[in-house]
């Protein structure tokens, strides 16, 4: 989850209302296009806030990328700033899933078509929020592309694309604690050091294919993917070098942050190094 606080930008708000949409234009460029869309309003457990959502398209044979991109590529950027009555906006991310980058790694990203969730907290709930989202993301295919994008759409609560945007929301992994069942098998069982390498020990249901992605503290860690090293059953084992870490980090107590993909399921757990 990305939360990015914002200020009240603008002052064009009273007619905005009007000429809210279910989605802006799309923003047409080679291999990919863009849009922003409107969902409902909605109510957390100690908050109301607006739905809306980040739509991308890619050409067949394109991909673009996850928060952390793996071996290669570059993370989406979100630059809210230029828009009204907005308080933060927290962005949310699907499972992704892995590809090779063809340079002998591995990227992760998403293939095809991906909604981003946003969670919009207006400064005044009496008034519509107008977002102005300067995206940036890349693209790679046959070559490796940068794409900006200039989307901007007024939200009132009654936006059209709100079951669209609840089904991208239904695969974001579920945060759990270490050690707790999704329900459906899947499970981060225990995280520890051997030597210069991190074991992850999995629970899934036998014989379905699990991916496991892990993220250092802030971005500037820069962690191998995990790699299966045992396992087919209902416990699966990967494993990692501690590779990747800011000059000056210490991973000794680091929180990093798990997600396990198995099917349709995703969860998230945040693990200290022992």
């Amino acid at each position: 989850m990305t939360v990015l606080p914002l200020c009240l930008a603008g002052t064009r708000l009273a007619d905005s209302a009007a000429w809210a949409q279910d989605a802006s234009a799309w923003e047409m460029q080679s291999h990919t296009s863009a849009r922003l869309i409107a969902g409902a309003l909605a109510k957390s457990a100690d908050a109301e806030f607006l739905r809306a959502g980040v739509e991308i398209r890619l050409d067949p044979g394109w991909e673009t990328y996850w928060r952390d991109p793996g071996d290669s590529g570059a993370p989406p950027t979100f630059d809210f700033s230029g828009s009204a009555n907005v308080k933060s906006a927290t962005v949310l991310w699907p499972a992704p899933e892995k590809f090779p980058d063809g340079a002998g790694g591995n990227s992760i990203g998403y293939v095809g078509h991906v909604i981003l969730p946003l969670r919009i907290a207006p400064q005044d709930a009496a008034q519509p929020a107008v977002l102005d989202l300067k995206l940036g993301y890349a693209i790679c295919g046959t070559l490796c592309v940068p794409i900006e994008a200039d989307l901007k759409l007024a939200l009132d609560g009654k936006g059209g694309e709100d079951a669209s945007i609840a089904r991208a929301e239904s695969r974001v992994p579920r945060r759990v604690p270490l050690g707790a069942n999704s329900g459906s098998g899947l499970a981060i069982l225990a995280v520890h050091r051997e030597q210069a390498r991190v074991v992850v020990e999995v629970a899934a249901p036998a014989g379905a294919p699990v991916d496991l992605f892990v993220e250092g503290p802030t971005p500037d860690w820069s962690l191998p993917l995990p790699e299966a090293t045992g396992g087919d059953g209902a416990k699966r084992q990967f494993s990692f070098a501690l590779d990747g870490l800011p000059a000056d980090a210490k991973p000794d107590g680091a929180l990093l942050t798990f997600t396990a993909v198995c099917g349709d399921d995703a969860i998230e757990v945040s693990a200290h190094l022992d």
